[in-house]
């Protein structure tokens, strides 16, 4: 049973996530680059529009009911989204995103049964995995992807301060959505880089 605390925290954090995506898929049919002054109002007007009960049929504010349906996202997820307005973001480097698909390759299969280990146990108070993937953030850092140990820093104080209602590790680093997210950037990756060299042959070519 959540706390009112945590319910308004998880209502704060959906409310941002749900501004911040209509955000960014305003930016991508907009024709011009949304200045970020503007993209910040447009941010404060939707979080309150997904934040405050509208009154109405609505008993509840629209972020509830939107977490209702996708449930409570990791906080590498919204940390990602978050500072994607943020001015000169720079894209989610692949020797982050690669590693990230594999693991959820291999995690959600066994954590849903198929197999004798359950890695999802490992996210209750297990230093080892705790060791793992503070590695995994010095590896982010030693590759030059700063942004990637504060992210996965924040991550693990949020845990240990039990800032969301789960106990477990993984539900701050991985949810079904950034898993998504990071399998389908590697086939996309590949026909980028086979578009561009397609092109580059196109334009180099004789004649």
């Amino acid at each position: 049973m959540m706390t009112p605390y945590l319910q308004i925290i998880a209502l704060l954090e959906m409310s941002l996530t749900c501004s911040i995506v209509l955000m960014m898929l305003l930016q991508k049919i907009s024709s011009i680059e949304i200045p970020f002054a503007i993209r910040l109002l447009i941010v404060l007007l939707l979080l309150n529009l997904f934040f405050w009960p509208l009154g109405m049929s609505l008993e509840l504010p629209l972020s509830a009911y939107v977490r209702g349906v996708t449930g409570e996202l990791s906080i590498v997820t919204m940390l990602l989204l978050w500072s994607s307005i943020l001015p000169a973001a720079k894209k989610t480097p692949m020797g982050f995103k690669v590693p990230l698909a594999l693991i959820a390759i291999v995690f959600y299969p066994l954590a849903l049964g198929f197999g004798m280990m359950d890695p999802y146990a490992w996210g209750y108070n297990s230093i080892t995995f705790l060791i793992a993937i503070i590695l995994f953030a010095l590896a982010c850092g030693l590759a030059g992807w700063i942004k990637g140990v504060w992210i996965i820093s924040f991550a693990i104080m949020a845990w240990a301060a039990h800032w969301h209602e789960s106990a477990n590790l993984w539900d701050y680093l991985l949810d079904p959505f950034l898993a998504i997210w990071a399998v389908l950037a590697i086939p996309n990756a590949i026909y980028l880089k086979r578009r561009e060299k397609a092109q580059s042959g196109y334009l180099f070519r004789a004649g």
